[in-house]
């Protein structure tokens, strides 16, 4: 292994870390917000995937020119997902993060 960069590694008990509260916390505040989003959006799409096949007249109706409502609401699916990976990002750079930090230092420092 020519120059080949060695890491040390401690044995750090990850079913500890696991079940201490600020893990626990840190597991509460992703699914606070992955769940609900996630349901609200299959929702959403299922509704846009019902409209295309069974509401023809109104996903054919011209908004503007050759623009009808079913290319919209599809423009919008994807803006959704721009939405909610902005939303996210936010979400965990303010939440999640410090939760995060404030565990991997005690990891760090040795506390498990």
């Amino acid at each position: 292994m020519d120059d080949a960069v060695t890491t040390t590694t401690t044995a750090t008990d990850w079913g500890a870390v696991h079940s201490r509260p600020d893990f626990a916390e840190l597991r509460r505040a992703q699914r606070r917000f992955a769940f609900p989003v996630a349901g609200l959006f299959l929702a959403w799409y299922l509704l846009y995937v019902l409209l295309a096949d069974y509401a023809h007249g109104f996903m054919a109706v011209k908004v503007v020119g050759n623009i009808t409502t079913g290319l919209l609401l599809g423009l919008l699916q994807f803006a959704s997902t721009f939405a909610i990976a902005a939303l996210y990002s936010r979400y965990a750079t303010t939440r999640l993060d410090p939760l995060a930090a404030r565990i991997r230092a005690r990891v760090e420092e040795g506390e498990s």
